[in-house]
Protein backbone atom coordinates (compact mmCIF):
# COMPACT_ATOMS: atom_id res chain seq x y z
CA UNK A 1 0.00 0.00 0.00
CA UNK A 2 1.34 3.49 -0.82
CA UNK A 3 2.61 5.25 2.31
CA UNK A 4 0.21 8.23 2.03
CA UNK A 5 -2.86 5.95 2.24
CA UNK A 6 -1.81 4.05 5.35
CA UNK A 7 -3.40 6.51 7.85
CA UNK A 8 -6.82 6.40 6.12
CA UNK A 9 -6.82 2.63 6.12
CA UNK A 10 -6.16 2.53 9.86
CA UNK A 11 -9.04 5.02 10.50
CA UNK A 12 -11.54 2.95 8.51
CA UNK A 13 -10.66 -0.15 10.46
CA UNK A 14 -11.46 1.63 13.76
CA UNK A 15 -7.88 2.13 14.88
CA UNK A 16 -6.06 5.31 15.73
CA UNK A 17 -5.05 7.32 12.74
CA UNK A 18 -1.31 7.82 12.28
CA UNK A 19 0.23 10.74 10.44
CA UNK A 20 1.00 10.05 6.82
CA UNK A 21 4.39 8.42 6.25
CA UNK A 22 6.43 10.27 3.65
CA UNK A 23 8.78 8.42 1.29
CA UNK A 24 12.23 7.95 2.78
CA UNK A 25 14.76 9.97 0.84
CA UNK A 26 17.80 7.84 0.02
CA UNK A 27 21.16 9.53 0.65
CA UNK A 28 23.06 10.53 -2.45
CA UNK A 29 25.91 8.10 -3.02
CA UNK A 30 29.01 10.21 -3.42
CA UNK A 31 31.87 9.02 -5.53
CA UNK A 32 34.85 8.11 -3.40
CA UNK A 33 37.77 10.47 -3.77
CA UNK A 34 40.90 9.14 -5.41
CA UNK A 35 43.30 11.11 -3.25
CA UNK A 36 43.75 13.95 -5.75
CA UNK A 37 45.33 16.94 -4.05
CA UNK A 38 43.83 19.44 -6.48
CA UNK A 39 40.34 18.27 -5.55
CA UNK A 40 40.93 18.62 -1.82
CA UNK A 41 41.87 15.05 -0.92
CA UNK A 42 44.99 15.83 1.09
CA UNK A 43 44.57 13.27 3.86
CA UNK A 44 46.99 10.37 3.31
CA UNK A 45 45.11 7.31 2.09
CA UNK A 46 47.70 4.55 2.26
CA UNK A 47 50.92 3.88 4.20
CA UNK A 48 53.13 5.19 1.40
CA UNK A 49 51.32 8.53 1.34
CA UNK A 50 51.52 8.76 5.13
CA UNK A 51 55.26 8.10 5.05
CA UNK A 52 55.81 10.83 2.45
CA UNK A 53 53.71 13.25 4.47
CA UNK A 54 55.76 12.50 7.58
CA UNK A 55 59.08 13.23 5.90
CA UNK A 56 60.25 13.98 2.38
CA UNK A 57 62.32 11.11 1.03
CA UNK A 58 65.10 13.48 0.06
CA UNK A 59 65.76 14.15 3.74
CA UNK A 60 66.90 10.58 4.42
CA UNK A 61 70.33 11.27 2.97
CA UNK A 62 71.42 13.12 6.09
CA UNK A 63 70.40 10.17 8.27
CA UNK A 64 72.30 7.75 6.01
CA UNK A 65 75.46 9.84 6.21
CA UNK A 66 75.29 10.80 9.88
CA UNK A 67 73.61 7.82 11.55
CA UNK A 68 73.08 4.64 9.52
CA UNK A 69 76.47 4.50 7.80
CA UNK A 70 78.16 4.91 11.19
CA UNK A 71 75.95 2.62 13.28
CA UNK A 72 75.25 -0.07 10.69
CA UNK A 73 72.27 -1.89 9.19
CA UNK A 74 70.50 -2.61 12.49
CA UNK A 75 70.20 1.11 13.24
CA UNK A 76 68.05 1.84 10.17
CA UNK A 77 64.44 2.95 10.78
CA UNK A 78 62.14 0.53 8.87
CA UNK A 79 60.23 3.47 7.33
CA UNK A 80 63.49 4.70 5.83
CA UNK A 81 64.76 1.24 4.90
CA UNK A 82 61.69 0.16 2.92
CA UNK A 83 60.55 3.57 1.77
CA UNK A 84 62.66 6.72 1.77
CA UNK A 85 65.95 4.99 0.89
CA UNK A 86 64.56 4.69 -2.63
CA UNK A 87 64.78 8.46 -3.08
CA UNK A 88 68.53 7.91 -3.15
CA UNK A 89 68.58 4.81 -5.35
CA UNK A 90 68.74 2.17 -2.58
CA UNK A 91 66.71 -1.04 -2.27
CA UNK A 92 67.50 -3.96 -0.03
CA UNK A 93 68.33 -6.97 -2.18
CA UNK A 94 66.80 -10.42 -1.90
CA UNK A 95 68.16 -12.80 0.71
CA UNK A 96 69.86 -15.78 -0.93
CA UNK A 97 68.15 -19.17 -0.84
CA UNK A 98 64.50 -18.05 -0.84
CA UNK A 99 62.74 -19.76 -3.74
CA UNK A 100 60.27 -17.99 -6.00
CA UNK A 101 57.27 -19.85 -4.66
CA UNK A 102 57.66 -18.01 -1.36
CA UNK A 103 57.97 -14.49 -2.83
CA UNK A 104 54.36 -13.47 -2.22
CA UNK A 105 54.04 -15.35 1.07
CA UNK A 106 56.81 -13.64 3.04
CA UNK A 107 56.96 -10.22 4.65
CA UNK A 108 59.52 -7.71 3.33
CA UNK A 109 61.79 -8.17 6.33
CA UNK A 110 61.84 -11.92 5.69
CA UNK A 111 62.83 -11.47 2.04
CA UNK A 112 65.43 -8.77 2.38
CA UNK A 113 69.15 -9.17 2.93
CA UNK A 114 71.46 -6.79 4.77
CA UNK A 115 72.90 -5.66 1.43
CA UNK A 116 71.60 -3.14 -1.07
CA UNK A 117 71.07 -2.66 -4.74
CA UNK A 118 72.24 0.85 -5.59
CA UNK A 119 71.11 2.47 -8.82
CA UNK A 120 73.20 5.16 -10.49
CA UNK A 121 71.05 7.41 -12.64
CA UNK A 122 72.70 8.16 -15.97
CA UNK A 123 70.33 10.53 -17.74
CA UNK A 124 70.41 10.09 -21.48
CA UNK A 125 72.84 7.20 -20.93
CA UNK A 126 75.68 9.71 -21.27
CA UNK A 127 79.07 8.97 -19.69
CA UNK A 128 82.55 10.30 -20.19
CA UNK A 129 85.28 7.68 -20.03
CA UNK A 130 86.41 9.23 -16.75
CA UNK A 131 82.91 8.77 -15.32
CA UNK A 132 82.70 5.23 -16.66
CA UNK A 133 86.00 4.35 -15.03
CA UNK A 134 84.79 5.65 -11.67
CA UNK A 135 81.52 3.71 -12.01
CA UNK A 136 83.56 0.56 -12.64
CA UNK A 137 86.00 1.20 -9.80
CA UNK A 138 83.14 1.71 -7.33
CA UNK A 139 81.81 -1.69 -8.38
CA UNK A 140 85.19 -3.27 -7.79
CA UNK A 141 85.66 -1.60 -4.40
CA UNK A 142 82.15 -1.66 -2.94
CA UNK A 143 79.86 -4.02 -4.91
CA UNK A 144 81.75 -7.30 -5.41
CA UNK A 145 82.41 -6.31 -9.04
CA UNK A 146 78.69 -6.37 -9.94
CA UNK A 147 77.19 -4.01 -12.51
CA UNK A 148 74.12 -4.36 -14.72
CA UNK A 149 73.09 -2.06 -17.56
CA UNK A 150 69.33 -1.57 -17.27
CA UNK A 151 66.81 -0.84 -20.01
CA UNK A 152 66.52 2.66 -18.54
CA UNK A 153 70.18 3.52 -19.14
CA UNK A 154 71.11 3.12 -15.47
CA UNK A 155 73.88 1.12 -13.85
CA UNK A 156 72.84 -1.08 -10.91
CA UNK A 157 75.23 -2.37 -8.25
CA UNK A 158 74.56 -5.22 -5.81
CA UNK A 159 76.08 -6.30 -2.48
CA UNK A 160 76.43 -2.69 -1.33
CA UNK A 161 76.73 -2.18 2.45
CA UNK A 162 75.20 0.83 4.14
CA UNK A 163 78.57 1.76 5.66
CA UNK A 164 79.98 2.33 2.14
CA UNK A 165 77.17 4.48 0.73
CA UNK A 166 78.57 7.93 1.69
CA UNK A 167 81.93 7.08 0.11
CA UNK A 168 80.18 5.88 -3.05
CA UNK A 169 78.21 9.13 -3.27
CA UNK A 170 81.39 11.14 -2.80
CA UNK A 171 83.12 9.30 -5.64
CA UNK A 172 80.14 9.57 -8.00
CA UNK A 173 79.50 13.23 -7.32
CA UNK A 174 83.15 14.09 -7.82
CA UNK A 175 82.67 13.18 -11.51
CA UNK A 176 79.18 14.68 -11.91
CA UNK A 177 77.05 11.57 -11.31
CA UNK A 178 74.43 10.88 -8.66
CA UNK A 179 71.81 8.47 -7.36
CA UNK A 180 69.27 11.19 -6.51
CA UNK A 181 65.70 10.04 -7.22
CA UNK A 182 66.94 6.99 -9.07
CA UNK A 183 64.02 5.20 -7.37
CA UNK A 184 60.98 6.28 -5.33
CA UNK A 185 57.84 8.28 -6.16
CA UNK A 186 59.88 10.77 -8.13
CA UNK A 187 60.93 11.73 -11.67
CA UNK A 188 63.21 8.79 -12.49
CA UNK A 189 66.14 8.82 -14.92
CA UNK A 190 65.37 10.60 -18.19
CA UNK A 191 65.77 8.38 -21.23
CA UNK A 192 67.56 10.13 -24.06
CA UNK A 193 68.97 9.12 -27.39
CA UNK A 194 72.42 7.56 -26.95
CA UNK A 195 73.39 9.23 -30.23
CA UNK A 196 71.99 12.68 -29.43
CA UNK A 197 73.93 15.35 -31.28
CA UNK A 198 75.84 12.95 -33.52
CA UNK A 199 73.20 10.98 -35.44
CA UNK A 200 72.88 11.99 -39.06
CA UNK A 201 69.15 11.19 -39.11
CA UNK A 202 67.92 12.71 -35.83
CA UNK A 203 65.31 15.46 -36.12
CA UNK A 204 67.11 17.50 -33.45
CA UNK A 205 69.29 17.01 -30.41
CA UNK A 206 67.16 16.66 -27.28
CA UNK A 207 70.08 16.54 -24.84
CA UNK A 208 69.91 20.25 -23.85
CA UNK A 209 66.36 19.67 -22.58
CA UNK A 210 67.45 16.57 -20.67
CA UNK A 211 70.24 18.55 -18.98
CA UNK A 212 68.01 21.51 -18.10
CA UNK A 213 65.35 19.28 -16.52
CA UNK A 214 68.06 17.45 -14.60
CA UNK A 215 69.59 20.68 -13.30
CA UNK A 216 66.33 22.46 -12.46
CA UNK A 217 64.05 19.77 -11.10
CA UNK A 218 65.80 16.57 -10.01
CA UNK A 219 66.32 16.61 -6.26
CA UNK A 220 63.87 19.49 -5.81
CA UNK A 221 61.06 19.18 -3.23
CA UNK A 222 58.74 20.57 -5.92
CA UNK A 223 58.45 17.09 -7.44
CA UNK A 224 59.83 14.79 -4.74
CA UNK A 225 56.36 13.61 -3.64
CA UNK A 226 54.51 12.21 -6.64
CA UNK A 227 51.75 9.57 -6.45
CA UNK A 228 54.11 6.99 -7.95
CA UNK A 229 57.25 6.83 -10.09
CA UNK A 230 57.35 9.04 -13.18
CA UNK A 231 59.24 8.03 -16.32
CA UNK A 232 60.44 10.46 -19.00
CA UNK A 233 61.88 10.00 -22.49
CA UNK A 234 63.25 12.74 -24.79
CA UNK A 235 64.82 12.06 -28.18
CA UNK A 236 65.12 13.35 -31.70
CA UNK A 237 64.94 9.70 -32.78
CA UNK A 238 62.49 6.94 -31.89
CA UNK A 239 65.09 4.99 -29.91
CA UNK A 240 63.69 5.47 -26.39
CA UNK A 241 60.57 3.22 -26.22
CA UNK A 242 58.46 6.39 -26.02
CA UNK A 243 55.12 4.54 -26.06
CA UNK A 244 55.67 3.11 -22.57
CA UNK A 245 56.76 6.23 -20.66
CA UNK A 246 54.66 8.61 -18.56
CA UNK A 247 55.75 11.50 -20.77
CA UNK A 248 57.75 11.44 -23.99
CA UNK A 249 59.01 14.08 -26.37
CA UNK A 250 59.62 12.56 -29.82
CA UNK A 251 61.42 14.42 -32.58
CA UNK A 252 59.23 15.60 -35.45
CA UNK A 253 59.48 18.17 -38.23
CA UNK A 254 56.65 20.70 -38.19
CA UNK A 255 55.71 21.98 -41.67
CA UNK A 256 55.62 25.60 -40.42
CA UNK A 257 57.73 25.76 -37.28
CA UNK A 258 60.55 23.36 -38.12
CA UNK A 259 62.10 20.70 -35.88
CA UNK A 260 60.58 20.11 -32.46
CA UNK A 261 58.92 17.39 -30.41
CA UNK A 262 55.64 15.49 -30.49
CA UNK A 263 54.16 15.15 -26.99
CA UNK A 264 52.98 11.77 -25.62
CA UNK A 265 51.61 10.98 -22.13
CA UNK A 266 50.30 8.06 -20.10
CA UNK A 267 52.35 5.04 -21.12
CA UNK A 268 53.34 2.27 -18.73
CA UNK A 269 53.43 -1.51 -18.44
CA UNK A 270 53.36 -3.71 -15.30
CA UNK A 271 50.13 -5.59 -14.51
CA UNK A 272 47.84 -3.11 -16.27
CA UNK A 273 49.71 -2.03 -19.40
CA UNK A 274 48.77 1.02 -21.44
CA UNK A 275 50.42 2.67 -24.40
CA UNK A 276 50.99 6.41 -24.27
CA UNK A 277 48.59 8.73 -26.07
CA UNK A 278 49.58 11.52 -28.43
CA UNK A 279 48.32 14.93 -27.39
CA UNK A 280 48.72 16.23 -30.95
CA UNK A 281 50.88 19.05 -29.62
CA UNK A 282 54.20 20.27 -31.06
CA UNK A 283 56.79 21.55 -28.56
CA UNK A 284 59.95 23.48 -29.51
CA UNK A 285 63.18 22.43 -27.81
CA UNK A 286 63.33 25.54 -25.62
CA UNK A 287 59.86 24.82 -24.19
CA UNK A 288 60.40 21.15 -23.33
CA UNK A 289 61.43 21.73 -19.67
CA UNK A 290 58.40 23.98 -19.02
CA UNK A 291 55.98 21.53 -20.65
CA UNK A 292 57.61 18.62 -18.82
CA UNK A 293 57.12 20.45 -15.51
CA UNK A 294 53.48 21.06 -16.44
CA UNK A 295 52.85 17.36 -17.06
CA UNK A 296 54.59 16.36 -13.83
CA UNK A 297 52.57 18.99 -11.94
CA UNK A 298 49.32 17.53 -13.26
CA UNK A 299 50.44 14.14 -12.02
CA UNK A 300 51.40 15.55 -8.61
CA UNK A 301 48.14 17.47 -8.20
CA UNK A 302 45.55 15.26 -9.94
CA UNK A 303 47.20 11.83 -9.68
CA UNK A 304 45.37 9.07 -7.82
CA UNK A 305 46.87 8.62 -4.35
CA UNK A 306 44.17 6.51 -2.66
CA UNK A 307 45.08 3.13 -4.17
CA UNK A 308 48.72 2.55 -4.95
CA UNK A 309 48.06 0.10 -7.76
CA UNK A 310 46.11 2.84 -9.59
CA UNK A 311 48.50 5.68 -8.85
CA UNK A 312 50.47 5.82 -12.14
CA UNK A 313 49.75 8.64 -14.58
CA UNK A 314 48.44 6.16 -17.16
CA UNK A 315 45.22 5.70 -15.16
CA UNK A 316 44.50 9.43 -15.04
CA UNK A 317 45.17 9.78 -18.78
CA UNK A 318 42.91 6.79 -19.52
CA UNK A 319 40.08 8.37 -17.51
CA UNK A 320 40.49 11.90 -18.84
CA UNK A 321 41.46 11.19 -22.42
CA UNK A 322 44.09 13.04 -24.44
CA UNK A 323 41.90 16.04 -25.23
CA UNK A 324 41.05 16.80 -21.60
CA UNK A 325 44.63 16.25 -20.48
CA UNK A 326 45.87 18.73 -23.05
CA UNK A 327 43.20 21.25 -22.02
CA UNK A 328 44.21 21.08 -18.35
CA UNK A 329 47.89 21.31 -19.25
CA UNK A 330 47.35 24.40 -21.38
CA UNK A 331 44.77 26.23 -19.25
CA UNK A 332 45.84 25.43 -15.69
CA UNK A 333 49.60 24.95 -15.94
CA UNK A 334 51.04 26.64 -19.03
CA UNK A 335 48.59 29.49 -19.42
CA UNK A 336 48.78 29.25 -23.21
CA UNK A 337 47.92 27.01 -26.13
CA UNK A 338 50.41 24.59 -27.60
CA UNK A 339 50.78 24.42 -31.36
CA UNK A 340 49.15 21.49 -33.11
CA UNK A 341 51.66 19.22 -34.76
CA UNK A 342 52.05 16.16 -36.97
CA UNK A 343 52.81 12.64 -35.81
CA UNK A 344 56.38 11.45 -36.40
CA UNK A 345 56.99 8.87 -39.11
CA UNK A 346 57.42 5.40 -37.61
CA UNK A 347 60.70 3.57 -38.35
CA UNK A 348 60.44 0.10 -39.84
CA UNK A 349 62.75 -1.56 -37.30
CA UNK A 350 63.72 -1.05 -33.68
CA UNK A 351 66.62 1.41 -33.40
CA UNK A 352 69.10 -0.24 -31.03
CA UNK A 353 72.34 1.28 -32.43
CA UNK A 354 74.24 -2.04 -32.41
CA UNK A 355 77.08 -2.24 -34.94
CA UNK A 356 79.28 0.37 -36.60
CA UNK A 357 77.56 3.58 -37.74
CA UNK A 358 78.69 6.89 -39.22
CA UNK A 359 78.26 10.05 -37.22
CA UNK A 360 77.37 13.28 -38.97
CA UNK A 361 80.89 14.57 -38.31
CA UNK A 362 82.48 11.69 -40.22
CA UNK A 363 83.61 9.74 -37.16
CA UNK A 364 81.93 6.49 -36.08
CA UNK A 365 79.99 5.17 -33.14
CA UNK A 366 80.34 1.50 -32.29
CA UNK A 367 77.43 -0.26 -30.58
CA UNK A 368 77.97 -3.52 -28.71
CA UNK A 369 75.72 -6.05 -27.00
CA UNK A 370 76.55 -7.37 -23.52
CA UNK A 371 74.83 -10.56 -22.37
CA UNK A 372 71.38 -9.26 -21.35
CA UNK A 373 72.90 -6.18 -19.74
CA UNK A 374 75.09 -8.19 -17.39
CA UNK A 375 78.58 -6.70 -17.15
CA UNK A 376 80.95 -6.07 -14.22
CA UNK A 377 82.96 -3.27 -12.74
CA UNK A 378 86.10 -4.75 -14.26
CA UNK A 379 84.43 -4.79 -17.68
CA UNK A 380 83.47 -1.13 -17.35
CA UNK A 381 86.99 -0.09 -16.37
CA UNK A 382 88.40 -2.03 -19.32
CA UNK A 383 85.77 -0.49 -21.61
CA UNK A 384 86.84 3.01 -20.57
CA UNK A 385 90.44 2.16 -21.40
CA UNK A 386 89.48 0.57 -24.76
CA UNK A 387 87.45 3.63 -25.74
CA UNK A 388 90.31 5.99 -24.90
CA UNK A 389 92.78 3.83 -26.82
CA UNK A 390 90.46 4.14 -29.83
CA UNK A 391 90.48 7.93 -29.52
CA UNK A 392 87.13 8.35 -27.74
CA UNK A 393 86.19 9.97 -24.47
CA UNK A 394 82.45 9.32 -24.67
CA UNK A 395 80.40 6.19 -23.96
CA UNK A 396 76.62 5.78 -24.01
CA UNK A 397 74.18 3.26 -22.52
CA UNK A 398 70.95 2.47 -24.39
CA UNK A 399 67.34 1.66 -23.41
CA UNK A 400 67.98 -1.84 -24.81
CA UNK A 401 70.80 -2.76 -22.39
CA UNK A 402 73.50 -2.02 -24.97
CA UNK A 403 76.64 0.15 -24.86
CA UNK A 404 78.08 2.53 -27.47
CA UNK A 405 81.52 4.08 -27.92
CA UNK A 406 81.28 7.42 -29.73
CA UNK A 407 83.75 9.42 -31.86
CA UNK A 408 85.84 6.53 -33.19
CA UNK A 409 88.06 7.29 -36.24
CA UNK A 410 87.80 4.88 -39.18
CA UNK A 411 91.25 3.45 -38.61
CA UNK A 412 90.40 2.40 -35.03
CA UNK A 413 87.02 0.75 -35.61
CA UNK A 414 88.34 -2.74 -36.29
CA UNK A 415 90.74 -2.88 -33.36
CA UNK A 416 88.10 -1.45 -30.98
CA UNK A 417 85.53 -4.01 -32.15
CA UNK A 418 87.97 -6.83 -31.47
CA UNK A 419 88.83 -5.47 -28.03
CA UNK A 420 85.13 -5.10 -27.15
CA UNK A 421 84.49 -8.69 -28.19
CA UNK A 422 87.26 -9.76 -25.83
CA UNK A 423 85.32 -8.02 -23.04
CA UNK A 424 82.11 -9.89 -23.88
CA UNK A 425 80.68 -6.89 -25.76
CA UNK A 426 79.86 -8.04 -29.27
CA UNK A 427 79.66 -5.51 -32.09
CA UNK A 428 78.29 -8.10 -34.53
CA UNK A 429 76.17 -10.28 -32.25
CA UNK A 430 73.82 -13.08 -33.24
CA UNK A 431 70.20 -11.95 -33.67
CA UNK A 432 69.38 -13.73 -30.40
CA UNK A 433 72.02 -11.95 -28.34
CA UNK A 434 71.16 -8.63 -29.98
CA UNK A 435 67.44 -8.80 -29.22
CA UNK A 436 67.30 -10.48 -25.79
CA UNK A 437 66.79 -8.48 -22.59
CA UNK A 438 66.26 -9.54 -18.99
CA UNK A 439 65.40 -7.91 -15.68
CA UNK A 440 67.33 -8.46 -12.44
CA UNK A 441 65.41 -11.62 -11.49
CA UNK A 442 65.40 -13.74 -8.36
CA UNK A 443 69.16 -13.46 -7.85
CA UNK A 444 68.73 -10.03 -6.25
CA UNK A 445 65.10 -8.81 -6.60
CA UNK A 446 62.63 -9.30 -3.74
CA UNK A 447 59.66 -9.28 -6.15
CA UNK A 448 60.99 -11.90 -8.53
CA UNK A 449 59.70 -15.45 -8.83
CA UNK A 450 62.28 -16.90 -11.25
CA UNK A 451 65.87 -16.49 -12.42
CA UNK A 452 66.25 -14.24 -15.48
CA UNK A 453 69.77 -12.93 -16.11
CA UNK A 454 71.61 -16.24 -16.20
CA UNK A 455 68.59 -17.88 -17.81
CA UNK A 456 68.69 -15.32 -20.63
CA UNK A 457 72.44 -15.83 -21.14
CA UNK A 458 72.02 -19.61 -21.34
CA UNK A 459 68.98 -19.22 -23.63
CA UNK A 460 70.96 -17.10 -26.10
CA UNK A 461 73.78 -19.65 -26.17
CA UNK A 462 71.22 -22.42 -26.74
CA UNK A 463 69.46 -20.56 -29.57
CA UNK A 464 72.75 -19.74 -31.28
CA UNK A 465 73.25 -23.49 -31.68
CA UNK A 466 69.65 -24.56 -32.27
CA UNK A 467 68.97 -21.89 -34.88
CA UNK A 468 72.41 -21.61 -36.47
CA UNK A 469 70.87 -22.60 -39.82
CA UNK A 470 68.00 -20.10 -39.56
CA UNK A 471 68.14 -16.49 -40.66
CA UNK A 472 64.86 -14.87 -39.59
CA UNK A 473 65.71 -11.76 -41.66
CA UNK A 474 64.06 -9.55 -39.06
CA UNK A 475 64.90 -9.13 -35.38
CA UNK A 476 62.83 -11.27 -33.00
CA UNK A 477 63.00 -9.76 -29.53
CA UNK A 478 62.93 -11.97 -26.44
CA UNK A 479 62.38 -10.28 -23.07
CA UNK A 480 62.52 -12.22 -19.78
CA UNK A 481 60.93 -10.86 -16.61
CA UNK A 482 61.06 -12.41 -13.17
CA UNK A 483 57.59 -11.24 -12.09
CA UNK A 484 54.48 -9.49 -13.55
CA UNK A 485 55.94 -5.97 -13.16
CA UNK A 486 57.43 -5.96 -16.68
CA UNK A 487 60.69 -4.14 -15.92
CA UNK A 488 62.08 -5.83 -19.05
CA UNK A 489 59.05 -4.71 -21.14
CA UNK A 490 57.67 -8.23 -21.66
CA UNK A 491 54.32 -7.15 -23.11
CA UNK A 492 55.95 -5.29 -26.01
CA UNK A 493 58.40 -8.00 -27.03
CA UNK A 494 57.99 -10.43 -29.91
CA UNK A 495 58.40 -13.18 -27.34
CA UNK A 496 57.69 -11.94 -23.83
CA UNK A 497 58.36 -14.31 -20.96
CA UNK A 498 56.76 -13.53 -17.59
CA UNK A 499 58.20 -15.56 -14.73
CA UNK A 500 56.00 -17.76 -12.59
CA UNK A 501 55.96 -21.17 -10.94
CA UNK A 502 54.58 -23.78 -13.37
CA UNK A 503 53.93 -27.52 -13.33
CA UNK A 504 56.24 -29.69 -15.41
CA UNK A 505 55.37 -32.93 -17.20
CA UNK A 506 56.04 -34.93 -14.03
CA UNK A 507 53.76 -32.79 -11.89
CA UNK A 508 56.58 -30.89 -10.15
CA UNK A 509 56.39 -27.19 -9.33
CA UNK A 510 59.31 -25.56 -11.16
CA UNK A 511 60.43 -22.18 -12.50
CA UNK A 512 58.85 -21.23 -15.78
CA UNK A 513 57.20 -18.50 -17.81
CA UNK A 514 53.85 -17.40 -19.12
CA UNK A 515 54.32 -16.59 -22.80
CA UNK A 516 53.25 -13.36 -24.54
CA UNK A 517 53.67 -13.38 -28.32
CA UNK A 518 53.67 -10.61 -30.90
CA UNK A 519 53.96 -7.50 -28.77
CA UNK A 520 55.90 -4.55 -30.02
CA UNK A 521 56.54 -0.82 -30.32
CA UNK A 522 56.72 1.32 -33.44
CA UNK A 523 54.90 -0.26 -36.38
CA UNK A 524 53.69 -3.11 -34.18
CA UNK A 525 52.80 -1.04 -31.12
CA UNK A 526 50.62 -3.25 -28.96
CA UNK A 527 50.66 -5.96 -26.33
CA UNK A 528 51.51 -9.57 -26.89
CA UNK A 529 48.96 -12.27 -27.54
CA UNK A 530 48.42 -14.53 -24.53
CA UNK A 531 47.24 -18.04 -25.27
CA UNK A 532 45.27 -19.80 -22.58
CA UNK A 533 47.48 -22.23 -20.74
CA UNK A 534 50.63 -21.42 -22.72
CA UNK A 535 53.32 -21.77 -20.08
CA UNK A 536 56.84 -23.07 -20.53
CA UNK A 537 59.27 -24.39 -17.94
CA UNK A 538 62.69 -22.77 -17.81
CA UNK A 539 64.26 -26.01 -18.97
CA UNK A 540 62.05 -26.06 -22.09
CA UNK A 541 62.67 -22.48 -23.19
CA UNK A 542 65.21 -23.18 -25.93
CA UNK A 543 63.10 -25.94 -27.44
CA UNK A 544 59.97 -23.80 -27.35
CA UNK A 545 61.55 -20.69 -28.93
CA UNK A 546 63.15 -22.81 -31.65
CA UNK A 547 59.81 -24.40 -32.47
CA UNK A 548 57.98 -21.07 -32.79
CA UNK A 549 60.75 -19.36 -34.76
CA UNK A 550 60.96 -22.21 -37.27
CA UNK A 551 57.21 -22.07 -37.82
CA UNK A 552 57.43 -18.33 -38.39
CA UNK A 553 60.23 -18.73 -40.93
CA UNK A 554 58.26 -21.46 -42.74
CA UNK A 555 54.95 -19.60 -42.82
CA UNK A 556 55.85 -15.92 -43.15
CA UNK A 557 54.97 -14.01 -46.27
CA UNK A 558 57.42 -11.67 -47.99
CA UNK A 559 58.45 -8.89 -45.60
CA UNK A 560 56.13 -10.07 -42.82
CA UNK A 561 57.24 -9.24 -39.29
CA UNK A 562 56.96 -11.67 -36.39
CA UNK A 563 54.20 -9.67 -34.70
CA UNK A 564 52.14 -9.66 -37.90
CA UNK A 565 52.50 -13.41 -38.26
CA UNK A 566 51.46 -14.01 -34.65
CA UNK A 567 48.19 -12.15 -35.22
CA UNK A 568 47.16 -14.49 -38.03
CA UNK A 569 48.82 -17.73 -36.89
CA UNK A 570 46.82 -20.70 -35.70
CA UNK A 571 47.04 -21.32 -31.97
CA UNK A 572 48.57 -24.73 -32.58
CA UNK A 573 51.50 -23.07 -34.37
CA UNK A 574 52.22 -20.84 -31.39
CA UNK A 575 52.51 -23.66 -28.86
Amino acid sequence: MPPLLRGAAVLRSGGTALPPTLPVKQPVKRKRGEGQWKLGYREPLNPNERSKRDDDGLNVRARIENIYAKRGFDSIDPADLRGRFRWWGLYTQRKAGIDGGRTAALEPEELEDRYFMLRVRIDGGALSTDQLRVVGEISQDHARDTADITDRQNIQYHWVEIEDVPAIWQKLEAVGLRTTEACGDTPRVILGSPVAGIAADEVLDGDPAVREILDRYIGSPEFSNLPRKFKTAISGLQDIAHEVNDVSFVGVEHPEHGPGFDLWVGGGLSTNPKLAQRLGAWVPLADVPEVWAGVVSIFRDYGYRRLRHRARLKFLVADWGAEEFRRVLEEEYLGRKLADGPAPAIPELTIDHVGVHKQKDGLNYVGAAPASGRVSGSTLVALAKAAETAGSQRVRLTPYQKVLVLDVPDENVESLSAELAGLGLQVDPSPWRRSTMACTGIEFCKLAIVETKERAIRLVEDLEQRLADVSPDVPISIHLNGCPNACARTQVADIGLKGQIVTDADGNQVEGFQVHLGGGLGLDAGFGRKLRGLKVTSAELGEYVERVVRRFVEQRTDGERFAQWVLRAEEADLK
